[in-house]
């Protein structure tokens, strides 16, 4: 069975974006030593325009091959005129209004999204999927997550979008591994508890 890893940027109080979804004031601490980490270890999670950038057009997929994302999250690439910002992964989009994907490597998923994440779970990969956003789509898939990968910048919201827009509801995982940087920034792993 694959893992779903919702691998996510937040700010100290949990919040990933501001209350219309903008988290720009992130970029701030993408500095040498952070962009090499995730260069060097999570390659795949880099957008299509960044790898260039960073000299990772090649670059293996490591982690995943699959990534999900909810409306707003694609929407920010289709708004810059990239219908498939993760080309080098088979993209999914979850959007009841979107309607059908005019690339070939987006699908979008407009119904039972627990169901088609179950799918992609079971089939055989040594490569998981990626929940790459959306605080709508991650509260609705709260059950199906495997893994917590979470990029926590040193910034206070206050209020925003939350990583988890759903209801109450405890769900416990197991602190893995937490990685320090220079700039402030945290990147803590956790798996779900069995």
């Amino acid at each position: 069975m694959r893992k779903l890893t919702y691998f996510v940027a937040c700010s100290i109080d949990g919040f990933i974006g501001d209350p219309n979804g903008d988290a720009t004031s992130m970029f701030a601490y993408l500095d040498e030593e952070f962009l090499g980490y995730l260069g060097s270890t999570w390659p795949e999670t880099v957008a299509v325009q960044g790898r260039e950038q960073l000299g990772l057009k090649d670059a293996e997929n490591l982690h995943f091959d699959t990534v999900i994302q909810g409306r707003a999250s694609y929407q920010l690439a289709l708004d810059m005129g990239v219908t498939s910002p993760y080309g080098h992964l088979r993209e999914y989009v979850a959007s009841r209004s979107l309607g059908p994907s005019k690339d070939p490597n987006v699908t979008v998923i407009e119904d039972d999204l627990v169901g088609r994440i179950r799918e992609l779970k079971a089939e055989e990969s040594d490569l998981g999927i990626w929940l790459c956003g959306g605080s709508q789509v991650a509260g609705e898939l709260l059950d199906e997550i495997d893994e917590l990968v979470i990029k926590t910048y040193p910034q206070v919201y206050g209020a925003g979008m939350p990583m988890f827009g759903a209801g109450f509801a405890v769900t416990d995982f197991a602190l893995e591994g937490i990685r320090t940087f220079g700039n402030g920034v945290l990147v803590r792993t956790y798996a779900r508890k069995r």
